[in-house]
């Protein structure tokens, strides 16, 4: 659908408009009273999401790549429908296909209160049914508001049940990450992923000195980013979520990536709610799977 059509059909006044972005990826512009936020039709990527007032709270590097095919660095990138490397084929794209995929646009409506709703589904190809041969569907619901609820709607539409694995893959906005810790995943067990995968417990906030890539398992917390430079705390808010994945690759690895920029990890965190590992999914035939993260920001004291 060009993006005159996409105007024509889903633009509100006041909230969402239609325009080519970087790259030449057509994007959703969301501007109301509450927040900004722009969205990448593909992969569903939302790129930004700031509430008025305040600083980003979804980061965006300075220097991501925009591309068809590619994934953005930075944003909420959507793992689906597997987490990390392929259960069974390597050759097949770490977290799955739909984050480099596009996505139609399905509805937009201004809500009740001042937020801006917005569905996207995923639109299947012979690519796709040959990375995954499930008969399903999956859409991405988003209401950008004072804060950002996002869904991630699985629904098997075939005659057998299938394993699903996911994760809303989100980097978050912070001054710095010596002024930072997370909380809320105190005690939970985790994967930890640098220099082995030892299975570990979590011992107090989580500090960040160094790489780290963290699985978190059997928890359904809220997480919060403690952000002593900016003042504030962000939270994590999950529902049907029993992983949570915490990321930053530190010095070495993001430079390697190309796309983080001088110090670039040193300004995000990701704080992914998912469903991994041993947390994936059984979803049955007929059944959905409603994967939600609602993220905010608080004042602190």
């Amino acid at each position: 659908m060009s993006i005159s059509d996409l105007n024509q059909r889903f633009a509100i006044s006041g909230h969402v408009t239609f325009k080519e972005g970087p790259g030449g990826l057509t994007v959703a512009e969301v501007a109301n009273g509450l927040a900004a936020s722009t969205i990448a039709l593909q992969g569903a990527h939302i790129m930004t999401f700031t509430p008025r007032g305040q600083e980003p709270v979804v980061w965006l590097s300075k220097f991501a790549k925009f591309a068809p095919g590619k994934s953005i660095r930075g944003g909420v990138p959507i793992c689906w429908p597997w987490f990390g490397p392929h259960a069974t084929d390597a050759s097949l794209p770490g977290h799955g296909f739909a984050r480099t995929v596009m996505w139609d646009v399905l509805e937009t409506r201004a809500m009740a209160d001042g937020a801006t709703f917005l569905r996207f589904g995923l639109v299947e190809t012979d690519a796709t049914r040959a990375q995954w041969p499930h008969a399903s569907t999956v859409q991405l619901e988003v209401s950008v508001g004072s804060a950002l609820r996002v869904e991630l709607v699985t629904r098997n539409t075939g005659k057998e049940s299938f394993v699903l694995g996911e994760a809303l893959h989100t980097y978050f906005h912070i001054s710095d990450v010596a002024k930072m810790k997370i909380s809320g995943l105190e005690g939970c067990d985790y994967l930890d992923k640098v220099g082995g995968t030892a299975r570990k417990t979590q011992e107090g906030a989580i500090v960040i000195e160094s790489e780290v890539d963290r699985v978190y398992l059997n928890t359904s917390a809220d997480y919060l980013i403690e952000d002593s430079g900016f003042k504030r705390r962000i939270r994590v808010a999950g529902q049907n979520a029993r992983s949570a994945v915490v990321w930053n690759p530190w010095v070495e690895k993001a430079d390697k990536m190309g796309d983080f920029g001088p110090e670039g990890h040193r300004g995000m965190v990701c704080v992914e709610t998912a469903n991994a590992v041993e947390n994936v999914v059984t979803v049955k035939p007929g059944e959905e799977h409603r994967l939600v993260a609602t993220y905010s920001a608080e004042t602190m004291a």
